[in-house]
């Protein structure tokens, strides 16, 4: 991790989302995002299939890493920065959003993520989040959820079932937990989307499209602690997976299962999951990413169930909206163009007509 200091530069990649960010000058490998420092997780944590995944998907999007941005909160994901050889904020509990927000507007040469967990982002940091996405801000938030407080030694989280049994409920929580992507898109979030660590593929291809896409990026990656919350996904990972797991793919029925034996289709003003034998093929749902709809993806959201029964996993949704460090741009660079105009506006704010002096 190092200071950042690097020059206002652009270089259009040809993806919306990382218009302005320099190209590397040629091609690089996972290695070369690879710190020195000693990756301190517990064995089997699911951060590590995620760290090597985000290195090898940086390496293909061939962004220089002086223009590399990540910030993190607090938490066993907070500290992740210090894994990955590009500029790095270890920041304050919740507050990534934040601190990235301003990095966003001020520097739109960096490609500005945000890692934060379930108990980060969702507890202390849930104001920041939605704030966030409802803005619009041109960042990629990856939302670690292995639905456990872990760097604090197992308390229950945001995201954990009813009737969690932890170190602060040893009754069993009594708390209804957040549906994380019902969350991003009630909030208006312009891109939705999940993943599952051991995905690999699933993960890359998410990731890919949050980088592509412009404005705040929402990606939850559903990963395991082997220490407070073993096997919290093993349904999603044994030889029934295919069963749990709804894949989406843009422009095509939502089908699931080993021999696609499951279809989604509507259910009044939502969805539910029925036997693909016992609905007509028109009755299918064809899964559209980008439609201004957003109460299609919320639907979608509702799918996934806190036994893993299901599991909607790729993106939800990515439609185009202007961006809050587009707006702050534009409005600085308006006022810098009537300078003489605005140039003594903050006094004037401070000593106008509705002043008083007292005494």
């Amino acid at each position: 991790m190092t200071i950042l200091e690097n020059p206002l530069v652009g270089t259009d990649l040809g993806l919306t989302g990382l218009s302005g960010v320099p190209r590397a000058d040629g091609p690089q490998k996972a290695k070369e995002y690879t710190t020195d420092q000693e990756v301190r997780w517990c064995p089997g944590c699911g951060d590590y299939v995620i760290l090597a995944t985000v290195r090898g998907f940086l390496a293909d999007l061939g962004l220089k890493r002086e223009n590399l941005m990540f910030v993190s909160g607090i938490g066993c994901s907070s500290r992740f920065p210090y894994y990955l050889e590009a500029y790095g904020i270890h920041s304050i509990h919740g507050r990534a959003p934040a601190i990235a927000t301003g990095l966003a507007v001020t520097r739109p040469d960096l490609s500005v993520w945000v890692v934060t967990g379930d108990g980060d982002a969702l507890s202390i940091g849930g104001n920041h989040l939605i704030h966030a996405l409802r803005r619009n801000v041109n960042m990629t938030i990856l939302l670690f959820n292995n639905r456990i407080y872990g760097l604090t030694k197992g308390q229950y989280s945001p995201t954990s079932e009813t009737g969690k049994v932890t170190k602060s409920t040893p009754m069993g929580s009594v708390d209804h937990p957040f549906n994380t992507l019902s969350i991003a898109l009630g909030a208006e979030a312009t891109f939705a989307a999940r993943a599952l660590d051991s995905d690999r593929a699933g993960l890359n291809e998410v990731l890919r499209a949050a980088a592509a896409h412009r404005g705040t990026s929402f990606v939850e990656i559903l990963q395991d602690c082997p220490i407070f919350n073993d096997g919290s996904f093993d349904a999603l990972r044994r030889d029934n997976a295919e069963s749990h797991l709804i894949r989406l793919r843009h422009g095509e029925p939502i089908r699931f299962g080993a021999e696609s034996e499951f279809a989604v289709v509507r259910n009044g003003f939502g969805l539910r999951v029925a036997p693909t034998e016992a609905v007509a093929e028109a009755d299918i749902v064809v899964h559209d990413a980008y439609t201004d709809n957003p109460e299609y993806a919320y639907a979608l959201s509702r799918l996934s169930d806190q036994d893993l029964s299901h599991v909607v996993t790729g993106v939800f949704r990515s439609v185009t909206r202007s961006t809050y460090d587009d707006g702050v741009r534009a409005q600085i660079a308006t006022a810098v163009e009537h300078k003489p105009v605005h140039e003594n506006s903050l006094q004037q704010l401070l000593s106008g007509r509705e002043t008083w002096t007292v005494g």
